[in-house]
């Protein structure tokens, strides 16, 4: 296994190098805020002549100053998304931003784990169930983890809301929220045009055209295309390995403009993302050393009688490092996410300083999941001339409509935002999980089973279920300006909420297993924000939010839970120093997070397969407490260096485990919650012509979680990481006279080729209760992606 690198050796590394770039704090704040309709305190932002730059936030629905809204944010803007290669959200993986959390559910890059502030979603990628973190694209809400992982398009912003965000947010936005903001059109003729390859044969292009205004009418269009070829290769011939991506979309969004008072903005967009799980590497064999069968009494009935466990076969090669191809040769095809949706953004100014906006969107996934991830290093065990290799298939559908109205404004000494919110979501799944290989007699070759059993007019289908969402709401947020320096906001929501479905196939029978919830909630938000001298921002704040209720379809039954809810109790500070030199951001929080939702999940004997089961429980109280510190420096105006910092402390209780007999009371964990988490960067610009913008820019950055669990019932720990990327650019070459522009860069994700464990699971090393010896294999794992670098030339126009 790795070695372990201790949180102290990261720390003093990352100050003697001065540290390690804003993954809080480092959005390129000049370039949000030039491409921003910046309003209110937020007026001034980017014109600082020294010094940093200011950051602007939408985290209560009206632009304002990062350094004063009175919330823990951490944001990215285009230029930083740049510089770190991101490309989709699971790039956000290395623990960029501290808090944020980014993993797979399963190995698959088709549906994404986001969590913050402990609260991660240990499976979400089910028709009934939700998220714990709202993800919202331009104000709107995506309600499914899948599709998640699409290219990103023109990006101005990411901005990471830290707590509950209950009020002005809503329902599934408990840990916070993940608010991603597209650049508008311009209305000016214009645009860039991105190029590049690199290893394992990944090529990516990207266009963003603006064209010039006309009938007061601005468009713009965005195209791009990202591919990488897997780094886990196939034996098999014909079929993809494992980390392959091919992701493709576009989008076109039109600005109408024809007064002062008001805007309308319309977008579409559609997103294609065809990709392969990572590999799940057997790790150990039997670690637990239980006796194993002699050949001549190799049987299934054997197993448990003898309680004994067959050998591992010949053929399969146990690793405990990263592999980069597999011993086994599986059908492996590509998954498949069809995305798209349309925005209508209506903004009409009634009165001085007070706007009505109008929130209109439809949105659509589809979702086709191939994930023959395991081979023979998943269960079931090596049987002579027994099937193995489990494909798991799934054909997800989804559509939503939401409406939502708003008005925004100030009044005297107060500002506020009211507000209405719809939102309608049905989604459908069917699923299936046949056997794609078969061993011989000894286990030293196999052979791979007709194709006729995976395809989708024969599927023998473990489950299959409808779901249905309803939710209404209303809000109100109120800032009270009760002197210069003191300031009192109140806000509340609420919500009824309607969730049914039903499970209406089980084991490729027909069943009847419905559901059906109902809550009424109201979420109340209090802050006192205090400036007690320039560029010193001080607040106390309490916040309640909620994740909805809902069923597991990987239930026999479709067993229903009901929400969570979390009351989150926050101090903080942000300030600016030495001129603005220096900025330090500091955060404290207790949770307390109520009828919490966990999950026990097992792969369990179902006839000649073995199924997964996973039942959801309300378990009681969880409490979870954390410090936040983002620290930005700017000794000179071409030397940015930033430093962020995360600790978590959780506590969660033991429940009853409904799958085994007697339902043992069992320990609980917090998945994706590192308790210390880092990340910093430096970067650092040297100008080449005193006439011109060209410069040679320098970007590092380093990120470093510790150990963490993956699964809410097993108490088996990862490895720490510690992931470094770089960028060199030779920037704004000039091409012509009028503006034109060429950046030729070179870059690196993971420079040192790190390998660590990001999910573990021992669930296949004992019997399942004890008793059954059939689960028996070894600890199985998931590595992160190797060393990727690349060339890349991007022209401005």
């Amino acid at each position: 296994m790795k070695r372990t690198v201790s949180p102290l050796a990261v720390s003093l590394a990352a100050i003697a190098t001065f540290q390690l770039a804003p993954a809080a704090y480092a959005a390129d704040a000049a370039t949000a805020a030039e491409a921003a309709d910046v309003e209110g305190d937020a007026a001034d932002a980017g014109n600082n002549d020294t010094g940093l730059v200011d950051i602007v936030v939408t985290a209560t629905k009206r632009e304002t100053n990062l350094q004063e809204t009175p919330i823990a944010v951490s944001v990215l803007g285009d230029e930083e998304i740049k510089k770190r290669h991101v490309e989709s959200l699971l790039d956000l993986a290395d623990g960029g931003i501290p808090s944020l959390r980014v993993a797979t559910y399963e190995s698959r890059q088709s549906a994404l784990t986001i969590g913050i502030r402990g609260i991660v979603p240990g499976d979400a990628n089910q028709p009934a169930r939700e998220q714990g973190v709202g993800v919202y694209i331009d104000g709107v809400y995506l309600g499914r983890q899948h599709g998640l992982n699409a290219t990103l398009f023109d990006v101005e912003r990411i901005e990471v809301l830290k707590g509950p965000q209950g009020t002005l947010f809503g329902r599934n936005t408990e840990g916070g929220a993940l608010n991603i903001v597209s650049k508008a059109p311009s209305g000016e003729f214009g645009g860039r045009m991105n190029f590049g390859i690199g290893n394992y044969g990944s090529y990516l292009g990207a266009a963003h055209i603006d064209l010039p205004e006309f009938a007061n009418i601005s468009i713009k269009i965005d195209a791009m295309i990202d591919h990488q070829d897997e780094t886990v290769t196939n034996p098999l011939e014909g079929e993809l390995g494992w980390n392959f991506h091919h992701r493709y979309g576009g989008r076109i969004a039109a600005r109408w403009q024809p007064s002062d008072s008001f805007t309308a903005d319309l977008s579409f967009d559609i997103g294609h993302d065809e990709n392969t799980p990572f590999y799940s590497q057997l790790i150990n064999f039997n670690p637990n050393n239980y006796p194993i069968l002699p050949t001549a009494q190799l049987t299934a009935a054997n197993i448990n009688l003898l309680r004994a466990i067959p050998p591992l076969a010949p053929a399969v090669v146990v690793s405990a490092t990263r592999v980069s191809q597999a011993d086994i040769g599986v059908p492996q095809q590509a998954s498949v996410d069809k995305a798209k949706g349309f925005h209508a953004t209506l903004k009409y100014e009634i009165a001085d300083g007070i706007d009505v906006r109008s929130i209109t969107a439809w949105r659509t996934v589809d979702a086709e999941q191939w994930d023959n991830s395991g081979g023979a290093h998943r269960t079931p065990q090596f049987l002579p001339n027994a099937t193995f290799s489990r494909y798991s298939l799934s054909d997800l559908s989804q559509n939503q409509f939401s409406q939502e109205l708003q008005v925004v404004g100030s009044t005297g000494p107060v500002d506020f935002v009211a507000g209405l919110y719809y939102y309608n979501e049905n989604a459908g799944e069917v699923a299936a999980t046949p056997s794609t290989n078969t061993w011989n007699a000894t286990g030293t070759a196999y052979t791979v089973n007709s194709s006729t059993l995976w395809q989708r007019a024969n599927w023998s289908i473990a489950r299959a279920t409808q779901a249905n969402s309803e939710s209404y709401a209303a809000f109100g947020q109120f800032t009270w300006s009760m002197s210069d320096a003191l300031k009192l906001t109140a806000g509340g929501r609420y919500t009824h909420d309607k969730k049914d479905g039903v499970l209406y196939k089980v084991n490729n029978v027909a069943s009847n297993f419905p559901f059906a919830l109902k809550d009424n909630r109201f979420d109340p938000l209090v802050t006192i924000a205090w400036q007690p001298a320039d560029n010193v921002n001080l607040y106390a704040k309490y916040a309640t939010g909620y994740r909805a209720g809902g069923a597991s379809s990987r239930s026999l039954t479709f067993r229903a839970f009901g929400p969570e809810s979390v009351e989150s109790y926050e101090v903080g500070a942000k300030t600016e120093l030495f001129d603005r030199r220096v900025r330090l951001n500091l955060a404290g929080y207790i949770m307390e997070r109520k009828d919490t939702q966990f999950d026990f999940d097992f792969y369990v004997p179902s006839g000649a397969v073995f199924r997964h089961n996973l039942e959801t429980i309300n378990a009681g109280t969880t409490k979870i407490r954390g410090i936040e510190a983002d620290l930005t420096v700017q000794p000179t105006e071409n030397l940015s260096m930033s430093l962020s910092y995360a600790y978590t402390w959780w506590k969660a209780p033991a429940a009853p485990n409904p799958l085994l007999p007697g339902n043992p009371i069992q320990p609980l964990f917090l998945v994706y919650t590192p308790p210390h988490a880092l990340s910093g960067s430096v970067d650092y610009t040297q100008p080449l012509s005193g006439s011109s913008d060209m410069a040679l820019k320098l970007h590092i950055d380093a990120n470093y979680s510790d150990r963490q669990y993956s699964f809410d019932n097993e108490p088996v720990l990862t490895d720490d990481s510690f992931i470094v990327n770089a960028r060199l650019s030779l920037a704004d070459i000039p091409l012509s006279d009028n503006g034109q522009a060429l950046t030729l860069s070179v870059w690196a994700r993971n420079l040192f080729n790190e390998a660590h464990i990001y999910r573990l699971s021992n669930a296949n090393s004992t019997p399942l209760d004890g008793v059954d010896y059939r689960t028996v294999l070894g600890d199985y794992a998931n590595f992160n992606a190797p060393r990727t670098f690349g060339v890349e030339a991007a022209i401005k126009f």
